[in-house]
């Protein structure tokens, strides 16, 4: 053990065996310790080093010449007097293992090392130098030569004391060195003979070009093709000018370039867009409406929309009044399925003589799905606007963006934020697609898009949007619809004509009341389908003869059993059941909550898939019954070492959302008291603590699905009494309403009337 002063090394790595002049200060040392430091901590492993002579460098600065010996590991460190740094050095000089263990790394590093040279072309002089060394160390540290081992690497073959080992990590990094030139040279010679090749090709493209002119025949070169139907084309000048730089690089790249067919298929993607080409609007609203008329039945508010576009565009046009861009239409059609959102998209585009092209937006994850790829990625492709323009032929169709409350996001992007530019009236003249890179004017196009809850469509893009809502069809609308438009067609579908058969309207009523329950008439029309294809059947095959008169008979023989009853009489005929009334992505629907008290300790169990704001709306209902129980004439004996349970049936379908308050009270309410609710009565409103009703959104489809559920009195939150107003007038003339404040009167419209036995002996 010696101790010597250290002298740190910041961007080099002395070896033994190598000599450095180092700009530094030793005074009279013989000996010091050369330690590399990385990042401001020191190796573990140093060389010593003998000082040799001092040198003056250019402007007068002193010099020493150090000549590494053999390595040392670096032990305590001190100061000295005179304030310099030395440590204790375990000296280390290499001890040569036996030639047997060491005899194939050997041949292997020297083997590796002159291919890399050759690779690298360098001196015959370095192979000499590398055969002249025959001891195992000196060998593996001529890697510290190497100019592309890095500082960390010497590093770690300085720290490898052990001969054999410091062997092996050498042949393994002098691998990696060999392996990265061959790549680099393969890549070279490949980018050499490509460049060679586009040379040849360029020069054959020219003599055939003047052997042509010599010949006399016409330019019939595909970039001369571009350039004529770009010049016939209506596209705008900046465009013109991107389509015509394109065209020259097609020429100067050659057919036979692999960049030529990116570049046409830009080109060809560029031309089909129908620049200046638009459909000849009829702005007619009388026209309009008639078409609207026959091809739906009701949905007047989206009729009366369409009519007022119609008139503003007619009336601007007629004085004189420059289009504003800002004024576009986009309107958003939110309702259940089978209510004809997608449908009316073709009715409007018809009513406006426009193009109709739909996009479904229904899981799409990739916002390159609507702004399209770059065109440095390999099979890009514009996006579906772009598309959509290309199959309509003209820049101002009706563009259906069918589903958009279906659009996701993941790490592709978020295709609704795409949705932003579209659909913002105030930003779709310029829209820019990533693959065209060009801007395309969508002010002319009308925007419809269409969901089936508001919910999960982002607040920014539901801000541009105009909404109206599809809360789907009553009874006789249903019949109408199904006499006027399924009826015929299912009928047409199924080979059949108009007098060969025919059913009344009570026998479509039977069909829509005991076999389906929907919002729309999607279901509908497959029930009659059925019908109507079975009696289709039994006429080829001569099982009956024309004309057949469908009746209930004929009905139940093709649809069998009845699907739906009105079952509220016999659900609530008992204490601790309620009929609510919810709205579902399907529509309205009638929720039984049914209540039961048992002994124990679990305070309050809950059942049917419900979310939080359910769970909530049950706890509050628990908490004021308890609260309240005396003025419910509730023995307060009744909650103790007792557990409640209230359930939601159809369990497997999620059910959550601020309605169901009032019914989980009166469910409740009518459990401990002992009084049924009534078998007419639905109810719907989210309640508070003190007993407060809150009003609610979708009373219309509630409502709906309430007069199909046979239900004559509906209970509201009193907030929500102007709502009532867009009920249908024969659905209100045929139930009546009681809207309400407070839970007291929600019990007093609800329950029965008290049994003529006491409250204490009804629940025992």
């Amino acid at each position: 053990m010696s101790t010597l002063l250290l002298v740190p090394l910041d961007d080099i790595v002395v070896f033994p065996s190598m000599s450095v002049t180092l700009n530094i200060e030793v005074g009279d040392e013989e000996r010091v310790l050369l330690v590399p430091r990385h990042e401001g901590e020191y190796a573990k492993v140093g060389t010593v080093a003998e000082v040799g002579e001092t040198v003056r460098l250019p402007g007068g600065a002193r010099a020493v010449t150090l000549t590494g010996l053999h390595r040392g590991i670096a032990g305590a460190a001190h100061t000295d007097t005179q304030g310099q740094l030395r440590v204790e050095v375990d000296e280390r000089p290499d001890e040569e293992p036996p030639r047997v263990k060491t005899i194939e790394l050997e041949r292997e590093y020297r083997a590796t090392v002159e291919e890399i040279l050759e690779l690298r072309g360098a001196d015959e002089r370095i192979s000499q130098f590398l055969r002249a060394i025959k001891d195992i160390g000196p060998l593996a540290d001529t890697i510290a030569y190497a100019p592309d081992i890095s500082y960390e690497e010497k590093i770690a073959v300085l720290e490898a004391i052990d001969v054999v080992d410091r062997l092996q990590l050498s042949v393994r990094l002098q691998r990696d060195r060999l392996a990265e030139l061959q790549v680099r040279r393969r890549i070279r010679d490949d980018v050499e003979s490509g460049a060679q090749k586009q040379q040849r090709d360029y020069i054959l493209r020219r003599q055939m070009e003047s052997i042509r002119k010599e010949l006399g025949e016409d330019d019939t070169s595909v970039a001369g093709d571009y350039r004529t139907q770009i010049a016939e084309s209506a596209m705008p000048d900046d465009v013109r000018e991107q389509a015509n730089r394109e065209a020259d690089r097609l020429e100067r790249a050659g057919d036979s370039s692999s960049e030529s067919s990116m570049i046409r298929n830009y080109l060809d993607w560029l031309l089909a867009v129908p620049w200046g080409k638009r459909s000849e609007e009829r702005l007619d609203p009388v026209l309009a409406r008639e078409v609207l008329d026959a091809d739906h039945a009701g949905l007047k508010d989206v009729k009366d929309r369409i009519v007022e576009y119609l008139a503003v565009r007619k009336l601007r046009q007629e004085r004189g009044i420059a289009e504003d861009r800002k004024s576009g239409a986009i309107l958003t059609l939110i309702g259940p399925p089978g209510t004809g959102k997608t449908s009316i998209g073709e009715s409007i585009a018809h009513a406006l003589n426009r193009e109709f092209v739909r996009m479904s937006l229904g899981g799409v994850h990739d916002e390159a799905e609507i702004r399209g790829h770059r065109r440095t990625y390999i099979g890009a492709m514009p996006g579906r606007l772009v598309r959509a323009l290309r199959d309509a032929k003209t820049m101002n169709p009706v563009i259906l963006l069918d589903e958009v409350d279906k659009v996701g996001a993941d790490y592709r992007g978020d295709p609704s934020a795409a949705l932003l530019e579209v659909l913002d009236p105030a930003q779709n003249h310029s829209f820019r697609d990533h693959y065209l890179d060009v801007e395309l004017d969508l002010s002319e196009v009308i925007f419809i898009a269409t969901a089936n809850v508001a919910d999960s469509i982002p607040g920014p893009l539901l801000d541009r949007m105009e909404v109206i809502r599809f809360d789907g069809y009553t009874v006789d609308e249903k019949v109408a619809i199904a006499k006027g438009y399924l009826w015929p067609r299912q009928r047409d579908r199924s080979g059949l004509r108009e007098d060969e058969v025919v059913a009344d309207d009570a026998t479509i009523e039977l069909v829509v009341s005991q076999y389906t329950r929907e919002a729309g008439v999607r279901q509908l029309e497959r029930e009659l389908g059925t019908v109507l294809r079975k009696t289709a059947t039994a006429i080829a095959t001569g099982s009956v003869a024309a004309p057949v008169t469908i009746d209930e008979a004929h009905v139940r023989e093709a649809l069998g059993r009845q699907k739906f009853f009105q079952e509220s009489a016999e659900r609530t005929a008992v204490p601790g059941v309620a009929t609510g009334l919810a709205v579902t992505g399907t529509g309205g629907d009638v929720l039984f909550i049914e209540a039961t008290k048992m002994s124990g300790t679990e305070g309050l169990v809950l059942t049917g898939q419900l979310g939080d704001v359910m769970k909530e709306s049950a706890r509050i209902a628990l908490s004021y019954i308890r609260g309240h129980a005396a003025d419910l004439g509730i023995d307060e004996s009744t909650f103790e070492n007792a557990s409640f349970h209230l359930h939601v049936p159809a369990g497997a379908i999620p059910k959550d959302g601020p309605s169901a308050g009032i019914t989980m009270s009166t469910a409740l309410a009518s459990l401990l008291t002992g009084r049924p609710v009534r078998h007419t009565v639905g109810m719907t409103g989210e309640v508070t603590l003190q007993g407060r009703v809150l009003p609610i959104g979708g009373l219309k489809q509630k409502v709906l699905a309430a007069h199909a559920a046979g239900l004559t009195d509906v209970i509201v939150p009193e907030r929500n009494r102007g709502d009532l107003d867009d009920v249908p007038e024969d659905v209100r003339a045929a139930m009546t309403f009681h809207p309400v404040m407070s839970l007291d009167e929600v019990f007093a419209l609800a329950l029965e009337p008290a049994p003529v036995q006491t409250k204490a002996h009804a629940l025992s």
